[in-house]
């Protein structure tokens, strides 16, 4: 059953979900900054791994709300596995950019 309105606001602003958001988007900006250069959009895709890197915190807290809309997020909420989380992650990411 899918999140509330309410409970996805308030995971939205979870510090304990926000800063599994910050690992995974961490993981996911080493993933990129090792890639090979000829990656489509790896230009776009190099520069958020590096802002990411450089400040973290923000990252997660701005890309936090387009996580917790994911499907397995909304599902599953703060219970979610850390591998789904990853998944949610940078499928959030890959929107964005």
């Amino acid at each position: 059953m899918a999140l509330t309105y309410e409970q996805s606001a308030e995971l939205m602003k979870d510090p304990v979900f926000v800063g599994r958001v910050k690992v995974a988007c961490l993981k996911y900006a080493t993933y990129i900054m090792d890639e090979p250069a000829n990656t489509p959009a790896h230009s776009t895709r190099i520069k958020w791994a590096q802002n990411t890197t450089t400040n973290p915190d923000y990252t997660a807290q701005t890309l936090a709300p387009t996580v917790v809309m994911d499907g397995a997020v909304q599902q599953d909420g703060a219970a979610i596995t850390d591998e789904a989380l990853q998944s949610a992650v940078e499928n959030s990411v890959n929107k964005t950019l």
